[in-house]
């Protein structure tokens, strides 16, 4: 079983317009209401690739009703802890570029925190455990390694997916996975990356520090996979990048869900590498057709 934990989620708003101009009226072209949190993104492309998981984390007001709702719909588990304050709206502001406007995400006390922890009793061993995102401020720095330690406590594995000093104090704890893009990995360490090699080199200070598995994604220059046993490196399929919204989670989602299936660490990086593809080809997150059709466009190669 894998649960998914989403500790600051939203309602993504998406709005196009044909162009912006600031201090007058505009009209929208279209516009669009998502769920939206790094795990709820995780869930709903597991539930594509026939995944058994269950979607965590904290929703309140009428926005926590919109995500619920929504998630039933599309036939997803879930088990929220209801909170009083309301879930946050992200707005993504489509014209020539995307510009965010990311909401504050809701005050959660010491009562609710705990509700959440005290699901995690249901965690058994072989249960996996994918956490990502913000922590919103009122829960502090250290939820993550209160859920991890819970997690473990039950025997199961873990996912993380987070930047900063949160993933670092996470290595200790030796996730399943780890997913850092180059920019989040140079930053990581302080450091300026210029090569696939450099890649290479700070990807195996994951490794080192405790991490299982270390994914690192290069856009359109692919990505790596980093194992205590070697370095794979993948292509990406050819095609219109349309949605810059989810790509990752969809990645984790792809290595996670196809990992449990297969045992089988190479087809799990090439599922999760043609997830992520296949969602930012779409408007929303990859389709389970989407992504059968790129799977055999993701070649990967030893180095």
């Amino acid at each position: 079983m894998i649960y998914t934990v989403t500790l600051n989620p939203s309602i993504d708003y998406i709005v196009e317009v044909e162009q912006l101009e600031l201090g007058s009226l505009n009209r929208m072209k279209r516009d669009l209401k998502l769920p939206g949190g790094k795990g709820i993104n995780v869930s709903r492309v597991l539930e594509q690739l026939n995944a058994e998981h269950a979607a965590l984390g904290f929703i309140g007001g009428f926005t926590g009703n919109f995500i619920d709702a929504y998630l039933n719909k599309e036939g997803i588990r879930s088990d929220f802890v209801f909170i009083q304050d309301d879930t946050r709206i992200n707005v993504k502001l489509k014209h020539d570029q995307e510009t965010e406007i990311n909401g504050l995400g809701p005050v959660v006390t010491e009562e609710e925190a705990v509700a959440l922890l005290q699901k995690l009793n249901q965690l058994a061993e072989g249960d996996i455990l994918v956490l990502s995102g913000s922590i919103p401020p009122s829960l502090g720095g250290d939820f993550y390694l209160r859920l991890i330690q819970a997690c473990q406590k039950a025997g199961a594995e873990f996912v993380i997916d987070t930047t900063g000093e949160a993933l670092l104090e996470a290595l200790y704890y030796k996730p399943l996975l780890v997913k850092p893009n180059h920019h989040e990995l140079a930053e990581m360490f302080g450091v300026t990356i210029e090569s696939q090699d450099d890649l290479i080199t700070y990807g195996r200070k994951l490794l080192d520090e405790g991490a299982q598995h270390v994914i690192i994604s290069m856009a359109g220059e692919g990505a790596l996979m980093i194992t205590s046993e070697a370095v794979y490196h993948a292509t990406v399929p050819a095609g219109t990048v349309r949605n810059s919204v989810g790509a990752g989670d969809s990645m984790i989602a792809g290595f996670v869900g196809t990992l449990t299936q297969t045992k089988d660490p190479l087809e799990a990086f090439r599922a999760g590498v043609a997830s992520g593809s296949a969602t930012a080809f779409s408007d929303d997150l990859a389709q389970r057709k989407e992504i059968d059709k790129l799977i055999p466009e993701v070649q990967i190669t030893k180095l």
